[in-house]
């Protein structure tokens, strides 16, 4: 199956969440900078989804630069990683609308949570349709130990429950995440050869 139908897909409903996520920050009454401050909570929640699903994107588009076939078990770990994904918009502006409120924030957490496990499955059914663990894709990937991998789903995890007794601690958490991420991914990038 040709990868570029399914990179243009997921890059047209990425474009499209962050479009939805945007117009769900209402313009403020007044004209004066103090008509900014009940809105900044959405702002701030915004900030914060648009860095996730940018990193979304980041990765998304570097594993499959690195992958050379996709297959219909690679397609559907895709709809389920944009299915989560695109709950961001709801969850942002839930939270945002309620100050980060400990249940909206609890269920930002758990689609945040959500959306990383559906990128490992993700991750492995594009390592599985390109040669499993003999292929190139799988020797990038077991260079080193995926510690950011491995430690987003826990911290999220942790952060959840988290949420109820100290919603900012959480939303600490969500922050310390993605500023893990901002990184792009490495054991793909620094290995893969430039093609023509």
């Amino acid at each position: 199956m040709n990868k570029g139908r399914l990179e243009a897909f997921s890059d047209g409903v990425l474009a499209i969440i962050i479009t939805i996520m945007v117009l769900e920050m209402r313009v403020p009454h007044g004209d004066s900078l103090a008509a900014l401050r009940p809105v900044f909570p959405a702002f701030l929640s915004y900030v914060l989804s648009f860095v996730y699903v940018g990193i979304y994107w980041n990765n998304h588009h570097h594993f499959l630069q690195a992958a050379h076939h996709v297959t219909g078990k690679v397609l559907w770990a895709n709809l389920n990683l944009l299915f989560w994904l695109s709950l961001f918009p709801f969850a942002t502006a839930w939270m945002g609308e309620n100050h980060f409120a400990p249940v909206p924030v609890a269920l930002y957490g758990g689609v945040l949570l959500m959306a990383s496990l559906a990128f490992m499955v993700f991750q492995y059914a594009l390592i599985h349709a390109n040669g499993g663990r003999e292929g190139e894709l799988s020797r990038m990937l077991m260079a080193r130990t995926d510690w950011k991998g491995i430690l987003a789903p826990l911290l999220y995890a942790c952060a959840v429950p988290l949420a109820f007794a100290s919603a900012w601690i959480a939303g600490l958490i969500y922050l310390i995440v993605a500023s893990m991420w901002l990184v792009p991914e490495r054991r793909i990038e620094g290995r893969m050869k430039p093609r023509s």
